[in-house]
């Protein structure tokens, strides 16, 4: 796979990772519809943001890695929308699970934008 990523995708796992920046780090998508659409049903991983484009798409078969095709796996900023969705709910979950008064600890988050 690519080296750089800004973002890694391992299907199997049903995992997407913010490689940098605020929040880094991975979340476990839990939904089959979107996980078992038949445009991934080749797909091992993506590596996205990559300092070699060619090398972006993983296959689990013997199809030589390429680039990420929009128009054929659809906007990236799908994986992303899902990942900030569950940054948000954790986020939202430790701010319910932390003790201090409101007045302490601020806000509840709202939103979460990568």
């Amino acid at each position: 796979m690519a080296s750089n990523a800004n973002w890694t995708v391992v299907f199997d796992d049903k995992i997407i990772i913010k490689q940098n920046g605020d929040s880094a780090g991975p979340h476990t998508i839990n939904d089959d519809a979107f996980w078992s659409q038949s445009k991934f049903s080749n797909i091992w991983a993506i590596q996205h943001g990559t300092s070699v484009s060619s090398d972006e798409v993983e296959y689990r078969d013997d199809t030589p890695h390429s680039s990420y095709d929009s128009s054929v796996l659809g906007d990236f900023q799908e994986f992303i929308n899902r990942w900030d969705s569950a940054q948000l709910a954790k986020l939202q979950s430790d701010w319910d699970d932390d003790p201090r008064d409101e007045s302490e600890k601020g806000s509840r988050p709202t939103s979460y934008s990568s």
